[in-house]
């Protein structure tokens, strides 16, 4: 009975702290309810998880060159990642949504047929700002004028849905 305790003591003591730390960490408030979806005619946004790996690896394998100009200063993609990578990366993602610390969305066809980009509602270290947001869309539907839809669709989602009243969207 005594080594029962002693287990159950031991892990209150590291279970505790880290429901506190995960509580403090949170990027926004705890009594905030995080948006499952934003869905128009055009598509479909929602957390971005593991399940979407396959179709979220095309999107940014067709797309790379269309990526790299959007971020001149990031190295991803990489023309050498891996779906084991990508992976990884949505893993992570997810991984921080659940934890509320940071907010990864893939956008969908309608159907799901297609992941057509993706969302990342982040913390900035930019004290001016409460929230740092970039998108992009994969490059075979830039032309079709859904990068400027899916921007003007999360400028007025972030402005009504979200607790964030400066926020920054870097290259837009």
């Amino acid at each position: 009975m005594k080594d029962v305790r002693m287990i159950i003591t031991m892990s209150l003591l590291f279970i505790f702290p880290q429901i506190i730390l995960s509580q403090n960490n949170s990027f926004v408030p705890v009594n905030f309810k995080v948006p499952d979806t934003l869905e128009n005619e055009h598509f479909r946004i929602r957390m971005l998880t593991v399940n979407d790996v396959v179709k979220d690896y095309d999107a940014v394998m067709t797309s790379i060159e269309h990526l790299n100009k959007m971020s001149p200063t990031s190295s991803w993609p990489s023309k050498d990642l891996t779906l084991e990578q990508d992976l990884i990366d949505l893993g992570w993602h997810q991984k921080e949504f659940q934890q509320r610390r940071s907010f990864a969305y893939t956008v969908v066809r309608l159907d799901e047929s297609q992941v057509l980009g993706c969302l990342y509602i982040n913390p900035t270290t930019k004290s001016v700002y409460d929230a740092n947001i970039f998108m992009w869309i994969r490059a075979s539907e830039v032309d079709n004028g859904l990068d400027s839809i899916l921007f003007n669709s999360v400028k007025k989602w972030i402005s009504d849905k979200w607790p964030f009243e400066k926020v920054a969207y870097p290259g837009r």
